[in-house]
């Protein structure tokens, strides 16, 4: 297996900027969470990998080498708006499709059992498209990415519209593809899955990268916050500490940012100064408040 690098890739529409030198890897047997507001530029990075766009500038490169047709063709790829033919049967369209991947007929077969089983879509085989429920025509697109044994899954927004039980068996089924050595990048709007189930993440905002890391490291890099419990304490207590900005206060609490570096034993000294401290609480930002930070 090879690694999947986008390489500062830039993209424009006129005047406005849709992609500004984007850059990221995502490694074999990684699962890679892609995170940004509608518009930030997912969509289009997505689209760009897959040939369906062009880039202004920059390129896309498995193992070293450029994306080109032959490559696309071991690519699974998932759109957010569902690229299915409604009035298709599932069975035949899924075979269609991994047919269109290169496998014989019988292999192609053999894939489509073991996928709709796999997905819990096996007795739907005969029915159309557009006669599922939202959640198993995404579970139909997911199969369209898998049929072939794809060498890298790219996936745009795959969760959407999928039950809780659904979550967990999609949450599954990439995990065991990125455990079997396959590079899997997605996207994704609720950030407690990504959390959950990312080896990195890559938060994006109006076309360009604003952290690329391990969950661990992007909440390590970011102001934490302290709680303090000081019924005695007046607002502005810790003002003038380096390094600490009062986010808010209450009659008895204190929720304080702390940057990097900062002394927490000073800001406990200054809590102390006031009187009595029944709690000292320190909580690293979640991935939803750096997400925030950056799109801010």
């Amino acid at each position: 297996m090879s690694t999947l690098t986008i390489d500062d890739i830039s993209k424009k529409y006129g005047d406005k900027v849709a992609l500004a030198s984007v850059k990221f890897d995502v490694h074999p047997g990684e699962l890679f969470g892609f995170v940004g507001s509608n518009g930030a530029g997912k969509t289009t990075t997505m689209r760009i990998v897959l040939g369906v766009l062009s880039a202004d500038s920059g390129q896309v490169l498995l193992g070293g080498k450029p994306v080109d047709l032959d490559v696309r063709r071991t690519i699974g790829y998932m759109p957010e708006e569902r690229g299915l033919y409604p009035k298709m049967k599932v069975g035949p369209q899924l075979a269609y499709i991994a047919e269109l991947h290169g496998l014989s007929s019988t292999q192609a077969k053999s894939a489509v059992s073991t996928w709709t089983e796999r997905l819990g879509i096996a007795e739907r085989l005969n029915d159309t498209v557009d006669a599922l429920s939202l959640g198993n025509q995404q579970r139909v697109q997911l199969a369209a990415a898998l049929v072939h044994d794809p060498a890298v899954l790219v996936l745009d927004e795959p969760f959407s519209g999928l039950d809780p039980v659904a979550v967990d068996v999609m949450s599954e089924v990439l995990r065991e593809k990125a455990s079997s050595g396959v590079p899997v990048i997605f996207s994704r709007h609720q950030l407690d899955l990504v959390q959950r189930l990312c080896d990195r993440v890559g938060i994006i905002a109006a076309g360009s990268m604003k952290a690329v890391g391990t969950v661990d490291e992007l909440r390590g890099s970011g102001d934490s916050q302290l709680e303090v419990h000081a019924p005695a304490a007046a607002a502005g207590w810790a003002d003038g500490i380096p390094g600490v900005r009062e986010i808010s206060h209450s009659t008895d609490r204190t929720i304080l940012s702390i940057a990097p570096g900062a002394d927490d034993q000073a800001i406990l000294r200054a809590a102390l100064a006031t009187g009595p401290v029944h709690e000292f609480s320190l909580h690293k930002p979640s991935l939803s408040d750096l997400f925030r930070e950056a799109v801010a």
